[in-house]
């Protein structure tokens, strides 16, 4: 796959996750139903919500900015994957496998955008010139 096929997929992936996550953060700060009936169903406290709205906002941010916050974009994608992992689970456990149709598109879209992320951002992982010692730490 060439670069500009990679960028197009990675900034419209970025774009859907911000439309989807960003909405269901307004929606919750919001105490829209949509949202927040279903979360509450699950069982989920409002505080709980609420930190879940701002914790979507404040990621889809970083997501938004170009070429900036790599590491921290890493962190916010973990997030997503919590939050998708948990109303997968949640919706399963109380509602039904219909349920959870969302979370498994989510988990798709997320994970190519990640993929694509991972391509246009690879890992740069810090070698040490001396092996690991737990003894000297």
């Amino acid at each position: 796959m060439n670069l500009n096929t990679t960028k197009v997929i990675y900034r419209t992936g970025v774009v859907l996750t911000a439309l989807w996550f960003g909405a269901s953060g307004f929606f919750e700060l919001t105490r829209n139903p949509i949202v927040w009936d279903i979360t509450v169903k699950l069982g989920y406290p409002a505080h709980f919500i609420y930190i879940l709205g701002v914790a979507k906002l404040s990621g889809i941010a970083v997501l938004l900015m170009p070429n900036r916050l790599p590491r921290l974009k890493e962190w916010v994608f973990a997030g997503i994957y919590f939050d998708i992992i948990f109303a997968f689970f949640s919706k399963l456990a109380v509602l039904d496998f219909m349920a959870t149709i969302d979370a498994i598109i989510a988990f798709t879209m997320v994970t190519i955008t990640y993929s694509m992320f991972r391509r246009l951002y690879p890992a740069i992982y810090a070698h040490h010139s001396t092996p690991f010692n737990p003894i000297n730490v």
